[in-house]
């Protein structure tokens, strides 16, 4: 296995890191300062104040003092022992419904580039610092641990990804299942649910799609641009009619109504990578027609759609110019074009890729899809646990905020307080209405495992 001493944030399959920004650069500089001040007069070791409430919070305020005030911090919450931690507390019965979560099966041939991305999770994520990335951090009882036992999640989606060879998948469609029923049996109540992979133009594909009917999932994952990796034999879109319509009329049948759609997040280098085909099905100019064709059925665009798995200052920079963001901009103005009320935008990766690097892309993101899809038209994922424990993109999503100067620009509405409607609908209330969750008896039932 390669070793992964970089922390620079690179998508799968990708050999090549971007430098890192100097604004981050900054922000680790000044993060490295506040603890060195401050670490001693708590009783903790630097690293323990790191790891802690209160060194979360001195991120937050580095951020801050380098890219302007996106976050809600009080120096308080850095500087007295229990501040941060009692505002944390306060939220803890908050519902969470993380739509996008995984790990991958133990024989699973190329886990290199997720590792990476671990890696590249220290510079954010304090759980991660000082732990070397091995395999056992991306199979099954690590993701168990994060996502349930380590975060504030209540509810979550296992999602998968396909390859031309099945060998490449992160787990079967089958497994999938499997983890769904065990991982519910443990806690006594409907926590994990399960997507099932479908590929349309693969050998057999119709006929797998049957058989995973059967295994009853909770909701279907595609991948229009076909094998993630690249240079993939099948990519497809949304709105062919002779390939694609007579699946969606057996997920109609069947009862099965939420497609969730990887569209964007392409590797850096990706027209190296991939197909020119596979470029051109990656966006989303195919999804209006799908969308008021098939109105029953729910379109969730993971990733938000956006363009490059790895923002970069030149993106944040035109945004700041047009207020556009490739493919985020256009994935939320379906709705209003089309007609259609059946579109969704989620927020796996993108999040994570943003709001440390690029928290102005990151509010702009935000603020496009809420303005465009509606606050109830959002939905959380993380892409846990490729960053590790998504405790960390909660309390960045519960502090981060749009400042006034882009609201008046742009036109978008503030996200409000960390429990306030917005933040609520989006971090699982959206989820629950289309999964059918019960979000009162999540609350109350155990997080044991």
């Amino acid at each position: 296995m390669k070793k992964t001493g970089d922390t620079r944030m690179r998508s799968c399959g990708d050999d090549r890191l971007p430098p890192l920004d100097s604004g981050l650069s900054e922000v680790i500089h000044r993060l490295r300062g506040i603890a060195d001040r401050l670490y001693a007069r708590t009783g903790m070791s630097r690293r323990e104040f790191l790891k802690s409430q209160m060194g979360l919070a001195a991120f937050f305020l580095s951020m801050n003092q380098v890219f302007g005030r996106f976050f809600m911090v009080e120096e308080a919450e850095a500087l007295e022992k229990g501040a941060a931690e009692e505002k944390a507390a306060a939220l803890s019965e908050q519902f969470i419904f993380d739509v996008q979560v995984h790990y991958v099966h133990d024989d699973y041939p190329s886990p290199d580039g997720l590792l990476s991305l671990r890696e590249a999770a220290k510079g954010w994520n304090p759980e991660l610092k000082g732990k070397k990335p091995v395999l056992e951090d991306i199979l099954y009882e690590n993701f168990v641990r994060e996502v349930f036992q380590q975060s504030q999640t209540r509810a979550a989606v296992l999602s998968n990804a396909p390859a031309d060879d099945k060998k490449g998948w992160f787990i079967t469609n089958e497994e999938a299942v499997r983890t769904r029923d065990r991982v519910n049996e443990r806690l006594g109540m409907r926590k994990l649910l399960a997507h099932a992979i479908f590929t349309p133009g693969q050998p057999g594909w119709m006929d797998e799609l049957d058989k995973a009917i059967d295994l009853k999932p909770d909701a279907w994952k595609g991948y229009t641009l076909g094998d993630p990796r690249g240079n993939s034999r099948y990519p497809w879109r949304l709105d062919d009619e002779k390939l694609v319509y007579p699946a969606f009329e057996k997920m109609e049948k069947a009862g099965i109504q939420n497609v969730c759609i990887h569209k964007g997040l392409l590797p850096s280098g990706y027209g190296q990578k991939l197909t020119r085909k596979q470029i051109e099905h990656a966006g989303v100019d195919d999804l209006g027609k799908a969308a008021k064709d098939w109105p029953n059925l729910n379109f969730i665009i993971y990733h938000s759609a956006i363009e490059k798995g790895i923002p970069r200052q030149e993106d944040a920079a035109e945004f700041r110019k047009t207020g556009r963001i490739a493919w985020v901009t256009e994935l939320s103005e379906i709705p209003e074009k089309h007609g259609v009320e059946n579109v969704y935008g989620e927020l796996g990766a993108v999040f994570a890729t943003t709001c440390v690097a690029h928290p102005e892309l990151c509010a702009g993101m935000l603020g496009t899809l809420v303005r465009g899809l509606g606050p109830d038209h959002v939905c959380w994922g993380t892409d846990s646990v490729w960053f590790g424990s998504p405790q960390w993109q909660i309390e960045a999503m519960r502090r981060i905020e749009i400042p006034e100067g882009l609201q008046k620009q742009h036109e978008f509405k503030p996200l409000g307080p960390a429990d306030g409607p917005v933040r609520n609908a989006i971090f699982g209330e959206n989820s629950a209405r289309l999964y059918n969750v019960d979000a009162d008896a999540q609350k109350s039932g155990s997080r044991s495992m």
